[in-house]
């Protein structure tokens, strides 16, 4: 099997259970399990981790990033990320998604490094963080150094649509020592054309919908959260439909 014929593998960015039950029974390959998603994703609850890892049978990577921000991290919240690795490892994930860069945006290695023996034998993916670097082939190559099994990016644009030409050149760059994984923007409409631009052979994406929430009474002058928000009465999940659609696009019989 050539490579433009290779089964594409999607990787479902979740941040409960039950979409990441619907990723699995959709034929994602594996999720990224997350919580604020707004923020552009945190470390997920221990609790939600041990109950995904029981009803999901897929591969389950689970992001370590202690909070929202810039992705240069005190020595404390270095220790959270330690922590939650070693959680993530107890509860049996199969991978982890981290990224911690220096004051210039370049990558921490000794700290990488560090995160990496403590995943042992987890998989580990360096998240978006890749995309804040200067120079992304110097930072492809310490990667690959590294051992890093895959590295999630946008092309260091704000989708991968835009980002496709630098994504492609990653592709070429890695030479099978990395996967590159383009993940930003990505839809089920889109996603056969990112394919052919870039030849990337995994892809991130939410595949998310819509849904009203449970509750039944609804006092709408109070929030829960900031001015600019997420509604409080209403839920995203992962889409069936969304997800095979995406793989049907890449994966044509």
């Amino acid at each position: 099997m050539n490579a433009e014929k290779s089964v594409v593998k999607l990787e479902i960015c979740t941040d409960s259970v039950i979409s990441s039950v619907t990723a699995q029974e959709a034929g994602a390959t594996r999720v990224e399990l997350c919580a604020g998603l707004f923020e552009g994703g945190l470390t997920p609850s221990a609790g939600l981790i041990s109950l995904t890892r029981q009803q999901i049978t897929i591969g389950l990577h689970v992001l370590i990033r202690p909070r929202g921000g810039d992705f240069c991290y005190s020595e404390e919240e270095f220790e959270i990320m330690l922590r939650d690795i070693a959680l993530a490892k107890e509860m049996g994930c199969d991978g982890v998604v981290i990224g911690i860069l220096n004051l210039d945006g370049t990558i921490d290695v000794a700290r990488t490094n560090a995160l990496i023996a403590a995943a042992q034998p987890m998989s580990v993916t360096f998240h978006r963080a890749f995309d804040m670097t200067p120079e992304p082939f110097v930072a492809l190559n310490e990667l690959i150094q590294m051992g890093v099994a895959r590295v999630l990016t946008s092309g260091q644009e704000r989708t991968v649509l835009e980002g496709s030409e630098l994504i492609a050149q990653l592709v070429q760059a890695a030479n099978n020592q990395i996967i590159i994984m383009p993940g930003g923007g990505i839809t089920e409409r889109n996603i056969a054309r990112i394919r052919r631009e870039t030849n990337a052979p995994e892809f991130h994406l939410s595949a998310r919908k819509k849904m009203p929430g449970n509750m039944q009474y609804r006092n709408e002058r109070v929030s829960m959260g900031g001015e600019l928000r997420l509604p409080e009465f209403e839920l995203a999940v992962a889409d069936t439909e969304k997800i095979t659609s995406a793989l049907n696009a890449v994966n044509i019989k």
